[in-house]
């Protein structure tokens, strides 16, 4: 173990939530770095609370300004290199912390674009870059006019939201009321156009702008579909080819020098229509979650929280990132009107002609209680598939999708 005077000193913003984020801290001990901790989370796992050098409970952590000077005070001159947040909430409170330590990584400025979907567009708008036709709206009177200058179908989402929550299409007026009645919570939306194609994913992490891992990941059927129809099981396919997909890619560059990223992980969305456009849907400055992550390790037998860690202390990602697999992620929902998982159906016999291509199956187990899909992204459970052949890989997520179900009765 080198000395602090040497190791990389990070100041990560929520260390253990969600629960995905602490893949990443755990990354960061792997590489070295000296860790020091700020949430809102008053007692952290003692697997992660082991690793960190220092941790600052701040009840109120949203409170930006406060936030800072509570930080500012606590490190009392202490040097950090680097201050990193995996959670959407806390783009713009790591930016500011930068701004007040010094530190090197996304501006303020920089993190209001990513965060704020209308800004977001404007820029690549100005950059030449294919953007949903959108406006932004406070006002439901705003929102009908949007929409009728877009034209319907339209999609309505929070300025300022993370993946598909408080998401609707409306493809006529009467829709649009609904929706309007839906998202009478939300204090300001954005109004786009209704992009008609296939909907991926395009992740990287990158060190002071240059790609070192970029993934794609296909979504089956589209998320905002899923979470209209609690029935489906969402799929989501970490690709091993990204030659079908190149045209995502090369957006994907195009937005990450436009919004001038510099280092860390980037999880953007996109559409590819059926004459083979590539149009822009949104991008964050952290990680998906998703479990998305997991699926790359298992496309290639990499680990991306190792790379990430790698990448944001010392701009490298060491390991081979040559893609081997097809990674299929199929998430259940429970079916019937019981309180409690009461079985599992159809899982066996796949299990037993197609195991050794299935390194994970985490379901919730008979005697647990169901769980709340619209909270938790893996439902009742998830299932991992891979396979070098897509079409083959394809067939057997499919399997699971439709074969197997858990069953609360």
């Amino acid at each position: 173990m080198s000395s602090n005077l040497h190791r990389p000193q990070v100041l990560m913003i929520s260390p253990a939530f969600p629960a995905d984020v602490a893949y990443f801290t755990r990354a960061l001990a792997e590489v070295d770095a000296v860790i020091l901790g700020v949430g809102d989370q008053h007692d952290l796992p003692p697997d992660i609370g082991r690793l960190l050098s220092g941790y600052l409970h701040i009840p109120n952590l949203w409170d930006e300004d406060n936030t800072v000077n509570r930080v500012a005070e606590w490190l009392g001159g202490h040097r950090v290199d680097r201050v990193e947040c995996l959670w959407e909430p806390g783009v713009v409170l790591a930016a500011k912390l930068r701004a007040r330590l010094g530190v090197p990584g996304i501006s303020v400025d920089q993190a209001y674009t990513f965060r704020n979907k209308e800004s977001m567009k404007q820029v690549l708008d100005a950059a030449g870059i294919r953007t949903p036709h959108h406006y932004n709206a406070t006002t439901k009177d705003q929102v009908r006019e949007a929409a009728a200058t877009i034209g319907f179908p339209v999609v309505i989402k929070p300025i300022d939201g993370a993946g598909s929550a408080d998401t609707y299409t409306a493809t006529d007026q009467t829709e649009l009321e609904t929706v309007l009645s839906l998202v009478e919570h939300v204090p300001e939306v954005a109004v786009e156009e209704f992009i008609d194609g296939e909907e991926f994913t395009y992740d990287t992490v990158c060190a002071d702008g240059q790609v070192l891992w970029e993934s794609v990941t296909w979504y089956r059927p589209k998320p905002l579909v899923t979470r209209l129809n609690p029935w489906i099981s969402q799929t989501a396919i970490c690709l091993r080819d990204l030659e079908p997909v190149a045209a995502g890619v090369d957006l994907g560059h195009r937005v990450l020098k436009a919004l001038g990223f510099g280092t860390g992980f980037t999880h953007m969305e996109w559409f590819l229509t059926s004459s083979g456009e590539a149009v822009f849907g949104e991008i964050g400055a952290r990680s998906p979650g998703g479990r998305l992550p997991h699926g790359m390790n298992f496309s290639a037998d990499v680990d991306v929280f190792r790379g990430w860690a790698e990448a944001v202390c010392y701009g490298s990602f060491s390991q081979d990132t040559t893609k081997t697999y097809n990674a299929c992620l199929v998430f259940k929902r429970a079916v019937g009107d019981g309180s409690h998982i009461t079985r599992i159906e159809g899982l066996d016999p796949i299990l037993a002609e197609y195991g050794p291509y299935m390194p994970v199956v985490d379901l919730v187990p008979p005697g647990q209680p169901r769980r709340d899909w619209r909270q938790v992204v893996t439902g009742d459970g998830w299932m991992v598939v891979r396979h070098p052949d897509l079409d083959t890989a394809l067939h057997l997520a499919d399997r699971l999708a439709s074969e197997v179900r858990v069953v609360a009765d």
